[in-house]
């Protein structure tokens, strides 16, 4: 099969967005399909985060980089800050103020359904240009962004290619949609053009059952062209001989992203209690915390001197992982958000590919919860008692992860094996 994936996530960006794709490319190619990718220049893209480190596996790819209309520049003139805005603002702490408030509604309201529709137009030419030269079986767009949907749907309408969406995330109902302050008429808009890629496009691929379940009540019907596909792990990334582990203190691991809305006060609470129980633990963490939970674990170790946390910022991808294997327990937290039952970040697969335990707080009958306790992986806890009688246990004799026969289900390879089916 000839396969075109339209992403605007590609290395040198950083994140699991960039990890969905390339390592499912990759592996695609590696089963004998031809794989091109569709990507814009990373000199005209704004990346919240950057890994150079990826580069190193895009070899053996065919990539095509387009210009872009820089609408993303004037949000962030709009903003005064030069840095990206992470998903959710984890990178903004606070209360925002007038500036950030009406830069935000600008965004929300004028910016539809994102600034980096910016990179539509060129990328549809260039989409137009290799689909004539040598036509594809099948495209594949991948959201976030959103507007990447949109390329997909003019490709289906003017060429009448097979297209797949695929949605890491949702689109209307993403848990910061309401921090852009949309107006009646935005969210009418933004409503109209998820409907239209729900409807349009021949098969629609999601990260989690809940997800397919959001779609299906926009769109009755639909759940008969999606599919479950799980964002999974490359265990090429895991060293067979990881360096060994500090045997002195309990080491518990967090990485990517970690906001307000996520359980950090349960988080907080339940360590407190541990250390209150003369327990000793460290906390490390690779990625961008809420300043404000920042300076909740600063205070903590202020108060328990057997406390100690690092804030490693962001890693490399090989760096994060050698960071998980190097743990006693990684930290696994689901927002408080509605609909969250569904969410399945992409570190969910990651931690299980490191074959260590998995704890931390979200809920009991959600997705994230299932895949754990099938695969004999952790738990997560919506008690902070409950949890801590847990982590009380580990730190004492900690226990091993999902095993490796468990673990193989989740391999990009293995996903990539099914997708093709």
């Amino acid at each position: 099969m000839r396969i075109l994936v339209v992403t605007y996530y590609w290395p040198p960006a950083g994140g699991p967005g960039v990890q969905r794709w390339l390592k499912t490319s990759k592996a695609l190619s590696a089963l004998g399909h031809d794989v091109e990718v569709l990507t814009v220049s990373p000199e005209k893209a704004t990346y919240p985060l950057l890994d150079e480190s990826l580069l190193k596996e895009v070899t053996g790819l065919r990539v095509h980089h387009t210009g872009a209309r820089d609408w993303f520049g004037a949000y962030q003139k709009l903003t005064r800050r030069k840095e990206v805005p992470f998903s959710g603002f984890a990178n903004q702490a606070g209360r925002p103020g007038p500036i950030q408030r009406l830069s935000r509604f600008i965004r929300g309201n004028f910016f539809l359904p994102d600034p980096r529709r910016g990179w539509n137009g060129y990328a549809l030419n260039k989409a137009r240009q290799l689909h004539a030269t040598l036509p594809f079986d099948v495209v594949i767009t991948t959201g976030p962004p959103h507007s990447t949907h949109l390329i997909g749907r003019a490709l289906k309408r003017s060429q009448a290619v097979t297209w797949w969406a695929d949605f890491r995330d949702p689109w209307t109902d993403i848990y910061y949609y309401d921090r852009f302050y949309p107006t009646a008429w935005a969210r009418g808009m933004d409503a109209a053009m998820e409907r239209s890629v729900l409807v349009e496009a021949d098969r629609i691929l999601t990260v989690s059952k809940d997800l397919q379940r959001l779609f299906e009540s926009k769109v009755p019907g639909v759940s008969s062209r999606c599919y479950i596909m799980p964002n999974g792990y490359d265990p090429a990334d895991f060293s067979p001989t990881p360096a060994p582990r500090d045997r002195s203190v309990f080491t518990l691991a967090y990485t990517g992203t970690l906001t307000l809305e996520y359980p950090v006060q349960q988080v907080e609470a339940a360590l407190r209690r541990i250390l209150e129980k003369g327990c000793a633990v460290r906390l490390r963490m690779a990625g961008r915390p809420a300043k404000e939970f920042e300076a909740a674990m600063e205070a903590l170790q202020a108060d328990f001197p057997a406390f100690q946390t690092d804030f490693l910022g962001y890693l490399p991808h090989k760096d994060s992982v050698a960071l998980l294997q190097s743990s006693d327990a990684l930290l696994l937290l689901i927002p408080e958000l509605p609909n969250n039952r569904g969410i399945l970040t992409g570190k969910l697969f990651e931690y299980l590919g490191s074959g260590r335990p998995i704890w931390g707080f979200g809920p009991v009958d959600g997705d994230a919860q299932e895949i754990l306790q099938h695969n004999a992986a952790g738990s997560l806890y919506d008690s902070v008692e409950e949890a801590c009688h847990t982590l009380e246990a580990w730190i004492s004799r900690c226990p091993e992860g999902a095993t490796p026969e468990a673990r193989a289900a989740y391999t990009r390879m293995g996903l990539a094996e099914k997708l093709v089916g």
